[in-house]
This record gives C-alpha cells, sequence and structure tokens, in this order.
C-alpha cells in the first residue's frame, strides 16, 4: 500500500496534465472552426476610362466588354478668330472599337482621318494592383500597327513603307482614392521616314525609324464623376532633323457606368500614339494649342 501511494503524486500529475490538454485542445479547434476567413485581394480600379487624352491607360475592361472610342482634335489655336480659334481649321478624328475577349486581354481596330490610317491594337494587363498586399502597382502592355491608306504613287516605294508600329509599358498606380498616376516608356517606329535626296539621287533620311519616348499621365477626383486630367508626353531620341516636341495636354473627365468623355486643350494634332511621339511639330510655347475631345461608350455581355 505504501509503494502504491507513491506514486498517486505522478498518478494526479498526469491526469492534470491529460485534462489540460483536453480542454485547451477543444478550446483551439472550436476557435479554428469559428475564426472568419481572411479577405481575399481585390484588383484595384486605377483608371475606369481606356484613354486618357492621347494616351492609353493600364486599364483592361473585364471579359465580354465591348467599348468603341470617338476621338477628335480641333485645329490650333495660332490662328485666332480667322478659324475661330480651330475650331473651324484642319480637324482629326478617329473612331475605334475593342473587345475583352478573354480575362486581362483586349483586341481593338480603328481608323484615322489622318493619312486614313487604319489600326490594329492588343493591350494586356500582365500585374494588377491589389487592395491588399500583392503588388503596389497595375503593369499593362499595349501596342499597335498603323497601317497608311493613301494611294501608294506619290506617298510610297513598297507597300510596306506604309506600316508603322507602337510598343508601350505602361506603370500606374492609384496613390488615394482620389489621386491616381502613370508613366509608360514607349518605342516607335516606322518603315518610311522623311528623306532628303540631294543633286546626285543619294537619299539621306531626316529622322531614324525608331523613337523613344515616356509619357505621364495623372488623373484627380473633384468628385465621383468629375475628374481633373492631364498627360505629358516627352520624345527622347534625337533625330537628324525634324526632331518632335513635347505634347502637353489638360482637361476634365465626366464618367458614368457606361460613358465617358473628356475635353482638354493640347498640343498634338496626332492621335495615334505613334504619330503623337513621332510627328508632333505644334510647339506650346507659340500657343499652338488645340482643343480635342474623347467620347466612350462601353457595353458589357457577361
Amino acid at each position: 500500500m505504501k509503494k502504491i501511494r507513491r506514486y498517486f503524486p505522478l498518478i494526479f500529475r498526469l491526469t492534470a496534465l491529460c485534462l489540460t490538454a483536453f480542454c485547451f485542445g477543444n478550446s483551439v479547434l472550436a476557435q479554428d472552426s469559428t475564426a472568419e476567413e481572411k479577405p481575399k485581394p481585390v484588383p484595384v480600379t486605377i483608371f475606369e476610362a481606356q484613354y486618357i487624352i492621347d494616351n492609353q491607360t493600364a486599364a483592361v475592361p473585364r471579359k465580354k466588354v465591348l467599348t468603341v472610342a470617338i476621338q477628335h482634335r480641333f485645329g490650333t489655336f495660332d490662328n485666332g478668330k480667322q478659324d475661330l480659334w480651330g475650331i473651324f481649321g484642319s480637324a482629326n478624328i478617329r473612331v475605334a472599337a475593342s473587345y475583352t475577349p478573354i480575362n486581362n486581354l483586349a483586341v481593338g481596330i480603328g481608323i484615322t482621318k489622318m493619312n486614313s490610317t487604319f489600326d490594329f491594337n492588343i493591350k494586356y494587363a500582365l500585374i494588377k494592383q491589389m487592395d491588399i498586399g500583392g503588388f503596389p502597382v497595375s503593369v499593362t502592355y499595349f501596342a499597335n500597327v498603323g497601317i497608311d491608306g493613301r494611294p501608294k504613287p506619290g506617298n510610297f516605294v513598297q507597300d510596306g513603307d506604309r506600316y508603322s508600329y507602337f510598343n508601350q509599358i505602361m506603370i500606374a498606380r492609384k496613390i488615394t482614392d482620389k489621386f491616381s498616376v502613370q508613366v509608360a516608356p514607349s518605342l516607335t517606329h516606322f518603315n518610311n521616314v522623311p528623306a532628303f535626296i540631294d543633286m546626285n539621287g543619294n537619299i539621306s533620311p531626316q529622322m531614324n525609324n525608331d523613337h523613344f519616348a515616356i509619357s505621364f499621365m495623372g488623373r484627380y477626383k473633384l468628385n465621383e464623376k468629375l475628374h481633373l486630367i492631364a498627360n505629358y508626353d516627352q520624345p527622347i531620341t534625337q533625330h537628324p532633323m525634324n526632331n518632335p516636341l513635347p505634347n502637353l495636354c489638360i482637361g476634365l473627365e465626366s464618367t458614368t457606368s457606361g460613358h465617358t468623355f473628356q475635353v482638354f486643350i493640347g498640343n498634338s494634332s496626332g492621335i495615334l500614339q505613334q504619330y503623337v511621339n513621332f510627328y508632333n511639330q505644334n510647339d506650346y510655347r507659340n500657343n499652338q494649342f488645340l482643343l480635342g475631345f474623347n467620347i466612350t461608350r462601353k457595353w458589357n455581355f457577361n
């Protein structure tokens, strides 16, 4: 009996340990079963519109969304009242449509008055900014091919001279609920560039075929439907002649669930990005601004 009593403290300790484990184990299981799941990260909407003035944004519409755009540029202000500050001057217009067949990919087509240019484009969202964790920015790739539709005689030697190409990486971030920004380096290529022919028939290109540039844009929400927008395109490549000039734009944007309307002043009459970056010769320092607007309409087929 004395031997058995010697084991009482050990038995008591083991029993207490088992009871403690049992109680705390049930408590942990109960906590696991009732714990709330962590919220899943959701992509941030940086820009609602596919355009900010003369540039594409990083936004790619949802799957099965069709977007139609009308983009218009009046003449420059520098002629004053002679052409009503460009309203009656030479204008440029583009009509385009894009569709999102799968998530993160949009394909589009357009026609521009300048040089009767057809264009085909793609836009793919590589990375998206998330509201919780994840990447702090959105990254989207955009590319288009422009085809000059003017008659071949007097304009081109070969059909391949009609083609131009534009590639851009867009890096965008929503900084606050009201303020969003984007920076986008780009590469433009024209198969055919202006050239000088001397008396001996020697051809000297006035510009390089390739042109690097970088664009900056921003949007500030004045309220839910009215926004202040700005865009700046800075040329980087230096050409033998005819160096393109920077493009400076500022305007207002109004949005609804299906429409976006932008009205602005800027100094580029080109609409396709390769023409804006490669051929802009309007100098804002000489009052060569112009009035423009973009209208987009979305249809959701989900």
